[in-house]
């Protein structure tokens, strides 16, 4: 058995649903439960990321499809969500596990001191040997606030707990080079260590994966980059054979395993690449983006060509190639109106231009998280 390790585990509506509208499949659900025990038993920490919330509500509500407007949705999951935690708390209990109730908003990881916050709790948790099960708060969340899809929730707290693997069970066995409901030829894919790679399988990924879930395998991709920004290995396998975990763990090769950077995005950077997409963004030129991605260096006024977005100092911002590519994100020193005016400068002209002393650097390198792995 491998050395113990911090693992966050994700299952989807898609791998929870059962036979009717709202139901569970319980016989996946008891497998889960007892796999996570098993886990624990053996010294692994364990955080769950779990869906179903919505669809249990719908079910007690009567409701046929799942809901399209943020309120109902909101209404919906206030209902579904006691009856979510009842169900995993009757099962982790037989097997006398303790577990926790955790709901997150993007303004929980957005503001650095709920940041540290969030992640003191999850560590105390975790130390006393806690299962947290975590849902985003759908009850209070608001739509520039949101998540979006439990891919991102679970990726966003494995990079917050500094986790070693993230699982990302779903309703297939590994990706596939296309669509294997349709195309029978599709080849399995088990391993991405690079960008490219991971870049081409994003560009032709689909959108919603079912009916009653919100995320399709886009948006899995993207949680694995997030994932391994944070040093984080991801592994997409089959959510029905919640065993999967362990044999990975044990070194089979199991699912579609996502490499981690080789250098990650640790303390404050993680908290930043956690920050939701900042409404800013600075578009560079060829020589700042080198410098930024080639030798690590702070981003000056006289590299930057245009900007969008309306900011203030020590927002996040995002910083973009010529073409629009996001390479990098960091706090700003500036905001979007000072620097216009010193934007193409050299650092020893913003005193003049400005009529006060500002920083040097427009995003220095300790604040600054690269997203181009």
């Amino acid at each position: 058995m491998s050395s113990a390790r911090t693992l966050v585990i994700k299952i989807g509506t898609s791998s929870l649903a059962g036979p009717g509208l709202g139901q569970f499949a319980l016989s996946t659900l008891a497998n889960l439960v007892e796999t996570l025990c098993t886990l624990r038993s053996q010294g692994h920490q364990v955080v769950l990321v779990s869906s179903g919330a919505v669809g249990i509500g719908c079910r007690r509500l009567n409701l046929q499809e799942r809901p399209k407007t943020l309120s109902m949705k909101q209404a919906v999951a206030a209902v579904g969500q006691g009856r979510l935690m009842r169900i995993y708390d009757d099962l982790f209990s037989v097997l006398n596990q303790p577990i926790a109730q955790v709901l997150l908003t993007r303004s929980d990881l957005a503001e650095r001191s709920r940041y540290v916050n969030s992640y003191r709790t999850f560590r105390q948790l975790l130390t006393l040997g806690v299962i947290p099960i975590v849902n985003e708060n759908d009850t209070v969340a608001v739509d520039e606030l949101k998540f979006g899809d439990n891919d991102t929730l679970s990726a966003l707290v494995a990079s917050l707990i500094g986790a070693d693997w993230l699982f990302l069970l779903t309703d297939v066995d590994r990706l596939y080079s296309a669509d294997p409901r349709y195309h029978p030829d599709a080849q399995p894919i088990h391993y991405i260590d690079d960008a490219s790679t991971l870049q081409a399988l994003k560009a032709g990924a689909g959108g919603q994966g079912s009916a009653w879930g919100t995320g399709g395998m886009l948006t899995k991709l993207e949680a694995a980059q997030i994932a391994a920004m944070a040093g984080v290995r991801t592994v997409i396998t089959d959510g029905r054979q919640p065993g999967n975990i362990a044999r990975v763990l044990n070194g089979e090769a199991v699912g579609t395993q996502f490499a981690p950077r080789s250098k990650p995005s640790r303390g404050r950077k993680r908290w930043i690449a956690a920050s939701p997409p900042p409404i800013g963004r600075l578009y560079l030129d060829e020589g700042a983006t080198q410098a930024i991605l080639q030798a690590g260096k702070s981003l000056l006024a006289a590299g930057i060509i245009d900007i969008h977005g309306a900011f203030q100092s020590q927002d996040v911002v995002q910083l973009c190639t010529v073409e629009g590519e996001e390479i990098a994100r960091g706090i700003v020193n500036y905001n979007d109106q000072d620097l216009k005016r010193i934007l193409g400068r050299k650092s020893e002209e913003i005193p003049s231009v400005l009529g006060y002393a500002g920083a040097d650097t427009v995003v220095h390198r300790d604040n600054m998280v690269i997203v181009a792995l």
